[in-house]
């Protein structure tokens, strides 16, 4: 990972090992923005990585609750962010696919990584009036999904831009 640390200043997915990435600092605003954080929120982040996007959905809600399937990379990102003092965020090593049903609801979920189709299971676990940002699609065409629910359950999906994400891994493979 230090190897591509002069290249931390440009728009551009970098690789963090283990055939994952981070994504380009411009799509993981953008993302971020699209969740609308409030300081109350309670989030879900399927894939850790780095830990970059779960600081910043750290900074700006109540509590995230984050899951990594690759243990060395769970392990580094606990330990970066327990090094800047975030207290606000849980941790768990396992198949993010499927969600945290144990700490559901969630008032947003931010999916790192792109799922064949939007996962059943982390739509039960969204709150009414949640929203999730989700890549769904193939290997090599991917569309950035926000989808909301609204105060009686109803899912709205609005499209945000073409992706292309390393694949969710578990049941909604691509």
């Amino acid at each position: 990972m230090d190897a591509n640390k002069d290249l931390a200043s440009l728009d551009h997915a970098l690789p963090i090992g283990f055939e994952q990435t981070i994504s380009q600092p411009s799509l993981v605003l953008e993302m971020t923005l699209a969740l609308d954080l409030q300081s109350h929120h309670k989030v879900l982040e399927v894939g850790t990585g780095s830990g970059f996007q779960t600081t910043l959905l750290a900074v700006f809600s109540g509590a995230v609750y984050t899951i990594e399937r690759i243990e060395e990379l769970h392990n580094r990102a606990k330990e970066r962010l327990a090094q800047l003092n975030i207290h606000n965020i849980h941790f768990k090593l396992g198949d993010g696919s499927i969600g945290w049903q144990e700490q559901a609801p969630f008032d947003r979920i931010m999916v790192t990584a792109a799922a064949s189709e939007v996962p059943a299971e982390l739509l039960d676990q969204l709150s009414n009036d949640g929203k999730m940002v989700i890549p769904v699609g193939n290997s090599f065409n991917q569309e950035l999904l926000l989808i909301e629910k609204d105060t009686n359950g109803k899912l709205h999906k609005i499209s945000l831009n073409k992706v292309l994400f390393v694949p969710l891994k578990g049941k909604y493979e691509i």
